[in-house]
């Protein structure tokens, strides 16, 4: 029996419970209304020609960037590279404000068709009540009452029309508010993605005029340096080239795995970035947020697997909770013996407040998590088995698993909510935003780092 059939069935405590719960789910959501008119055809016209024009002059830019990036080496050569990329920072930064300004259009557009349709939806429950009243009157007064309350036969199948006729347009009302209730979610659900865009181009605004200010202040330094000799030029080189060096060697720390050097961090990162379109500073991010996460981290061990019981590393204090013993020890032990470890040797994360622990490595994750994502990491890194415990292969491990997250698309609106995610997974919303802005700070500095080494 459909859902619809229950609701008519069950008479009047049930048809209530139905509204009830049909009202919950219907229930208007907050959404923020743009201060936007809407754009007419002229201006969006207008705004399209002046987004194809920028794209041009964009496309200009890069090709005269990419042409004087090799002849980097000089006074001119640099400045001009230096101009190349003002100008299409602000290109760039002309274009995602026609964008901002045609989804500000779109966004108030979405926001009062979605109140129209809730307004819509209001009106149909009402109508919707009513006719349940109706219809509980109707099933509270059985046939043969109707047929000793006296009148004429017609009397008596009309009103038995009647209740067939109430019926009849309680399916029409079901079917009617099921539809305003589906298209409702739709129209929400492409607001939210607007909303997004427009989140991501304001984000974006800012970090070109970022480089713009910081590109104004490495040419301003190259002009002053042609007001004297080529001699101060010299100097300027040698800085970046130790800047480049300093960048390379500097260490980077993963979890349970000491530190490497940045140079094979950023090289893990970017074979990752190839392999799954995550930005290689945002999984570096990841992976710096993590490092510096919890002093539980790899502390302890695995004592019994028929509890998932364990002891500290160091000081041998006995933990309940050290891994879940139907969830995650049996996946532990097969990984143990693939990777050719000893389970009983290998650290873990200790348990915390609540929950259990068990989370392997720099990147993580617990045993049955990376269960499912082994095989990918194992073809991603080209070896016969994935290891929590090696560098390359965590990195690609956190890589995939922001990719199925959604960081694929290098947005901020889909990295933010990514990281968010890889923590606090469904509540991210509320918990995991504190942990994303850390970790985008970190990518940003990263970001910063991997684009100086480009072009040094």
């Amino acid at each position: 029996m459909t859902g619809l059939g229950r609701y008519i069935s069950v008479g009047f405590a049930g048809v209530l419970l139905g509204v009830s719960a049909f009202s919950f789910v219907l229930a208007p959501q907050a959404t923020p209304v743009a201060q936007a008119q809407a754009l007419s055809a002229e201006e969006r016209a207008a705004l399209q020609a002046e987004y194809d024009k920028l794209q041009i002059e964009i496309a200009n830019w890069q090709k005269v960037l990419d042409e004087t990036r090799a002849k980097k080496g000089t006074i001119q050569g640099d400045v001009t590279s230096l101009n190349a990329q003002i100008a299409k920072a602000q290109a760039e930064i002309n274009q995602r404000n026609n964008s901002i300004t045609t989804l500000a259009s779109s966004i108030n557009q979405k926001s009062k068709a979605i109140a129209s349709l809730e307004s819509k939806l209001e009106d149909g429950q009402a109508s919707l009540a009513k006719l349940l009243r109706e219809k509980n009157l109707s099933d509270h007064t059985s046939l043969v009452v109707l047929a000793l309350t006296g009148g004429t036969i017609s009397d008596f199948f009309a009103n038995a029309d009647r209740i067939d006729a109430i019926d009849a347009e309680l399916q029409d009302h079901f079917n009617e508010l099921r539809g305003v209730k589906t298209q409702t979610q739709e129209e929400k659900e492409a607001l939210a993605k607007q909303q997004n865009q427009q989140l991501d181009a304001r984000k974006d605004v800012e970090a070109k005029k970022s480089v713009i200010n910081e590109s104004k202040k490495e040419k301003d330094s190259l002009l002053a340096a042609t007001k004297q000799d080529e001699a101060a030029y010299g100097t300027i080189l040698a800085e970046r080239q130790a800047k480049a060096a300093d960048i390379r060697a500097r260490l980077f720390n993963l979890r349970d795995t000491g530190a490497i050097t940045f140079e094979s961090a950023l090289q893990y990162a970017k074979a990752a970035e190839a392999k799954t379109g995550v930005r290689a500073a945002f999984i570096l991010g990841i992976l710096r947020q993590e490092s510096n996460l919890g002093a539980n981290v790899g502390q302890c061990l695995l004592v019994d697997p028929a509890t998932g019981a364990g002891k500290g590393k160091n000081t041998g204090t006995p933990f309940k909770n050290v891994m879940n013993p139907t969830r995650d020890v049996p996946p532990f032990l097969q990984l143990m013996q693939a990777a050719g470890r000893d389970p009983y040797a290998t650290p873990v994360s200790c348990p915390q407040s609540i929950g259990y622990g068990g989370a392997m490595g720099p990147s993580q994750f617990i045993a049955s998590t990376w269960k499912g994502l082994a095989p990918r990491i194992a073809a991603a890194v080209g070896a016969p088995a994935a290891d929590p415990w090696t560098p390359s292969h965590a990195i690609m491990a956190t890589a995939v698993y922001l990719m199925d997250l959604g960081a694929g698309t290098q947005t901020y609106s889909a990295e933010q909510q990514a990281a968010g995610r890889y923590y606090a997974g469904g509540n991210w919303a509320t918990l995991g935003l504190g942990y994303a802005s850390s970790v985008l700070s970190f990518a940003s500095t990263y970001q910063k780092d991997i684009d100086f080494l480009k072009d040094n």
